[in-house]
This record gives C-alpha cells, sequence and structure tokens, in this order.
C-alpha cells in the first residue's frame, strides 16, 4: 500500500486528487494540507511514501517548501500544478528533486478523468519506486492498454538510402534530469534527436526551453514539420504523439493526436516504432529511467529493424522500469550507466 500525503491550498482539488487516489487499491491518502507549515506538522506523526505538491500555495510556496524538504529529509514528491502555472518555476522544482508533475484535476471534465486518471496513479506509483536523495543546498477500473498499432500500423522497414543518423530517446519518471545530463554531455554537431518525455501538456515547453539554456545543442518543444538537424533536438510536446518521418534523406517529425498508447500521450513505442519504419539501422534508440514499460516493444522493432540500442542500467536510473522491460524483452543492445550513454550513442552513429 503506497501512502500519500496531498498538499494543496485548494480544498476542491485535495477532495479531487483523494478520490482519484483513492480509486486504486494499492493507494492510501493518509493526509491532507493546505499548506506547507500545516503539512510539516503531518510529517512529524506519518511517514508518506509519496507527497503530491501545489507550487502557488499562501505562508509558503511549494517550490521553498520542497528546497528545504529535499536538502533536510528527503521523499519522493509529485508536483500538481496548473497548466497557467506551468513555466520556469516547474522546470526548478524538478532541479530540486521532485520526481514527476501530474497536471490538476479538471473538476467536472469526463474527458480529463477518462484520460489522465491513470496518468496520476503512474505517477504516484513511479514515485514510490523512485530512488531520491538528499539535496545540497549549493546545488541547483482501468482501461486496456492500448499499443501503438493505434496511431502507426506495424509495416515494412524503411529504404535505406540515407546514412543521415537520427536518435530517439525515450524517458518517464526520473527523466527530466537524465535528460538534462545526456543532452548537456552531446556536442554541437551530433545527429538530430527526437525525444519522447513523459510530462503534461504546457510543460513541456519550458523544459525544451531550460535544456535549450544550458546545452551546447538547440533544444526546442517539436512542431509538427519540424526538421531534425545535425546539434538540434526536439522534444515531444504534451499530450501530443511524435513520429519520425522521412522525405528523401531529410527526416521530420510528424504529430498527432489519437488515443493513449501504452496509457501515454506521447508515447515512446510510437516514437520507437516510427524510427524503426522510416530510419531502420540508421536510427539509434535509447531507452531511459521510467515507470511501467512504455517504449519496450517499440525498441525491440528498432533493434530488429538494424538500429543500435541502448538503455540505462539500473544503478542509475531513477525507477528502474522501461529500461528493465526492455532489456527482458531483448530490445537493448548494450546497457549501460547514464553518464556513459552519450558516448555510446556517438560511437554508435560514427
Amino acid at each position: 500500500m503506497i501512502k500519500v500525503l496531498i498538499v494543496d491550498d485548494s480544498a476542491v482539488v485535495r477532495h479531487a486528487l483523494s478520490e482519484i487516489l483513492g480509486s486504486d487499491p494499492g493507494i492510501e491518502v493518509i493526509g491532507v494540507a493546505a499548506d506547507p507549515y500545516r503539512a510539516v506538522e503531518q510529517l512529524r506523526h506519518m511517514k508518506p511514501d509519496v507527497m503530491t505538491l501545489d507550487v502557488e500555495m499562501p505562508r509558503m510556496d511549494g517550490l521553498t517548501f520542497l528546497r528545504k524538504l529535499m536538502s533536510q529529509h528527503p521523499i519522493p514528491v509529485v508536483i500538481c500544478s496548473s497548466l497557467v502555472e506551468a513555466g520556469e518555476t516547474q522546470v526548478r522544482a524538478l532541479e530540486y528533486g521532485a520526481v514527476d508533475i501530474i497536471a490538476k484535476p479538471v473538476l467536472g471534465t469526463q474527458q480529463f478523468l477518462h484520460d489522465s486518471r491513470n496518468r496520476i496513479i503512474d505517477a504516484i506509483k513511479g514515485a514510490a519506486h523512485a530512488r531520491v536523495s538528499k539535496l545540497s543546498l549549493f546545488n541547483e477500473g482501468v482501461k486496456p492498454k492500448l499499443n501503438a498499432d493505434v496511431i502507426l500500423a506495424a509495416g515494412h522497414l524503411a529504404l535505406q538510402k540515407t546514412t543521415e543518423k537520427v536518435i530517439a530517446v525515450g524517458s518517464s519518471t526520473g527523466g527530466t534530469d537524465a535528460l538534462r545530463k545526456l543532452l548537456g554531455a552531446m556536442p554541437g554537431d551530433c545527429p538530430a534527436i527526437a525525444i519522447v518525455q513523459h510530462m503534461p501538456e504546457g510543460f513541456t515547453r519550458s523544459f525544451a526551453n531550460r535544456l535549450d539554456q544550458i546545452c551546447d545543442i538547440r533544444v526546442k518543444e517539436a512542431e509538427d514539420g519540424d526538421a531534425l538537424l545535425r546539434g538540434h533536438a526536439l522534444i515531444a510536446p504534451g499530450n501530443r504523439h511524435m513520429l519520425i518521418r522521412r522525405s528523401g534523406a531529410r527526416y521530420y517529425v510528424e504529430l498527432r493526436d489519437g488515443p493513449l498508447v501504452s496509457r501515454h500521450r506521447p508515447s515512446v513505442d510510437v516514437l520507437f516504432r516510427s524510427a524503426a519504419r522510416y530510419a531502420g539501422q540508421n536510427a539509434i534508440g535509447a531507452i531511459l529511467t521510467g515507470m511501467g514499460d512504455d517504449g519496450a516493444n517499440g525498441l525491440k522493432e528498432m533493434r530488429e529493424a538494424g538500429a543500435w540500442t541502448l538503455g540505462q542500467d539500473e544503478a542509475t536510473s531513477v525507477v528502474y522500469g522501461m529500461p528493465r522491460e526492455a532489456y527482458l524483452r531483448g530490445a537493448v543492445a548494450q546497457q549501460l550507466p547514464l553518464d556513459g550513454m552519450a558516448a555510446a550513442i556517438l560511437q554508435a552513429a560514427r
């Protein structure tokens, strides 16, 4: 049983989250708090496995509280924020040690309950398995799971009429920090990179902008039809599937709506299948830390198409879920720690 403490100044949101999480038999909401001071009082008497934390709250903002918590008594924290708050604050929260970000429940919206209930529950379960470390203040009824067939049918492999390489990367829980390290190690002339990171709509643009500021390569949230260019990385926008396509020797991305695949939109399986189909042996696939199995089947398709495939190892994964499933299914040709992945990708590209 995963024990959860909900910290949010809105009584309506606290109630909605309690109902959503309480609907899963493996999760128990053991406390709610309207602000960080009340949360501290509750933490003296209980030991939650996961905390959900709002950003904008009275008396003390969530970011300050997160920074203090992770520097003293770290526990897995999932930021629960509205789209209007998306921006630098949420990116900073991930740097301060938050495990994941979820969007606040849109009350009374049936579509939200249909699409996001599993996302919220999976985020909590992923956080419960996450390995968190102390932050140094000096350093900043579940529906059937669909597969990639609903977005892109399995088909013929790519005709090898180009030697241009393309890198496809998938990640989830813990992936924001992993991507920062991976992209930060990439030189400015590296092959084009397409990325699916499980994040809500409205957050991926701020995340991409932040990476663009700190990396040698250019990083942006993908737009439909964007070219995949050397020295550039495109991150799939939240709530849109992203596919790699090819026109002659030129790679570009296509964004699609559609149902959740492996319970996610964007889905890593969709990205990887498109890489297998349109890039084949010219592709390199990497699956990073994350909860669940999204990307495992797609990475196997890439390997069968002749692509070189890599998986993050258990020791450096915040959650060894997605890489583990890919490894067990024979999708991973090379398993290695995060700090060795950039060099391995570049070697495979050469």
